[in-house]
């Protein structure tokens, strides 16, 4: 009998390897530095800018006219009996003066911009910190991936030269070398998929926290996620927690403001006018006109604009609290939803790890010691290899599809 525990015990203590060298990036600091230095969130900031710089020109007046030209001239060939009727020279300013009340509600609908904009910001932030969240999730789930396929490819390994090495001693067929050997390069090919994911998801991350696209990385393998419901979860939680909950009240609150300054135009506003008239005959005076006036805005024919206006914008405000209401409702039934789904996904994912894998990981053992004491065939111990591939590979996809719901269940509520 050939002695072969040199070979199986090793691979039996054999751990996942971890590579050193690299920049160790938490969640935390991915998500900090996708809100510092991400362009799309910056750009939020100018938006805000130039919506309050308008707010310094709400109440700024009309332009002044003014204007030259000649008062009461007779036309050229016309008889004249007097000095004065010469007429004059004459100089014209006029100013409109806005309604203070119209400057103070426009003022009030300007300042409401920013924060709608400054919502809207909030909203793209939640979107891009679930997308980094989901690729962060991924890359640790592409890690465990690896290390699991790297620690097959071992043992399949291993069990390719015990095969060889059995064979010339009629202690195992060449078949059993050949299908060994098949599954290690299966193994090879597996490695090569999943490294070749962890670089496309780090280049997407680096893209999101606008880094140089090949700067390398790597996550936090040890970081514990684990569900945890909110005890408090209603509509009214979602409506202070959801920022474009937030983004359609700050609409609302403009429309509203909207309204009231529409509802000013029922207001008048004023004119002031100078004429300076210098009369043309020497011995004539100079005149001027002096003038105010005052627009009538409730003359029926000028009146139906701003109301017609004050009623769509009424209809239009009553249209976005019912979306408002119908949004929060739905969200809640969803969010519900997805926390039995969680629980249940939480339990199932704890027997995979304290019961299914450890009972096929104790079968492949003894399976590769039973053939150790040449009592059983390759053919058995791969068949215990592949049902632990295939039992680790259904784990990794259902904690992946768990990282994705609590992904989208943070999203929904904004955590």
């Amino acid at each position: 009998m050939i002695s072969i525990r040199k070979f199986i015990l090793p691979v039996l203590m054999m751990g996942s390897t971890l590579t050193y060298g690299q920049e160790v990036l938490s969640l935390d600091k991915v998500l900090q530095e996708i809100r510092t230095n991400n362009p799309l969130l910056k750009s939020f900031d100018s938006q805000v800018a130039s919506q309050d710089a308008k707010i310094e020109g709400a109440g700024s007046w009309m332009a002044p006219m003014v204007g030259a030209g000649t008062f009461m001239t007779p036309y050229p060939g016309s008889k004249v009996e007097d000095e004065s009727d010469k007429g004059a020279w004459m100089l014209s300013a006029e100013q409109d003066i806005p309604n203070p009340a119209k400057v103070k509600a426009k003022e009030k609908y300007f300042a409401a911009q920013s924060s709608i904009t400054r919502a809207a910001q909030g909203v793209q932030a939640n979107l891009l910190n679930a997308r980094a969240k989901q690729l962060y999730y991924e890359l640790i789930v592409a890690n465990k991936k690896i290390a699991f396929q790297k620690e097959n490819l071992t043992i399949m390994g291993t069990m390719k030269k015990l095969a060889e090495i059995r064979y010339p001693y009629n202690q195992g067929s060449l078949s059993q070398v050949f299908k060994a050997e098949g599954r290690l390069y299966e193994s090879e090919n597996m490695i090569l998929m999943t490294e070749s994911e962890l670089r496309s998801k780090k280049i997407a991350l680096n893209a999101l926290m606008y880094r140089p696209v090949n700067s390398d990385f790597r996550v936090d393998t040890n970081l514990v996620i684990s569900f945890r419901p909110i005890a408090v979860l209603d509509t009214s939680y979602l409506g202070a927690s959801r920022s474009d909950i937030r983004q359609m009240d700050y609409s609302i609150r403009a429309m509203e403001l909207n309204i009231n300054q529409m509802r000013q135009e029922a207001k008048p506003d004023f004119r002031i006018r100078f004429d300076h008239m210098a009369n043309r005959a020497p011995m004539m005076p100079s005149q001027y006109t002096i003038m105010g006036m005052i627009s009538i805005p409730i003359a029926p024919w000028s009146s139906k604009m701003y109301k017609s206006e004050v009623r769509s914008m009424n209809f239009e405000r009553e249209a976005m609290r019912l979306q408002k209401d119908a949004m929060l409702s739905e969200m809640l039934g969803m969010t519900k939803s997805m926390e039995t789904e969680l629980v249940n996904m939480q339990v199932r994912l704890k027997n995979y790890e304290t019961k299914i894998l450890p009972a096929l990981n104790k079968n492949l053992k003894v399976s590769m010691l039973t053939y150790q004491e040449n009592k059983g065939d390759v053919n058995t111990v791969i068949d215990g290899w592949e049902a632990v591939n295939m039992a680790q590979m259904n784990y990794l996809e259902q904690l992946q599809k768990f990282y994705q719901m609590i992904v989208e269940y943070e999203k929904n509520i904004e955590r």
